[in-house]
């Protein structure tokens, strides 16, 4: 498996999750179903490999708990 290709694919999805939360917002469902779509269509583009899940998996619960951290501070 090429890694730097995998994690360069990591690193463009954090910049379009952080695109995403601006254009729907992190309350909305549209975000959130765009997150478990692009996690899921990144761990299919490497075959599911088990890095790749659980990479993705930390990215996802990363990003509830800002959402989370965010509902507190308001």
């Amino acid at each position: 498996m090429d890694y730097n290709a995998v994690f360069g694919d990591v690193l463009a999805w954090i910049g379009q999750a952080n695109h995403a939360a601006t254009m729907h917002g992190m309350d909305s469902d549209e975000f959130w179903k765009w997150a478990a779509d692009s996690a899921g269509n990144l761990c299919r583009k490497y075959d599911d490999n088990r890095l790749v899940i659980k990479q993705m998996t930390m990215m996802v619960e990363w990003l509830e708990e800002v959402f989370e951290s965010r509902k507190k501070a308001v």
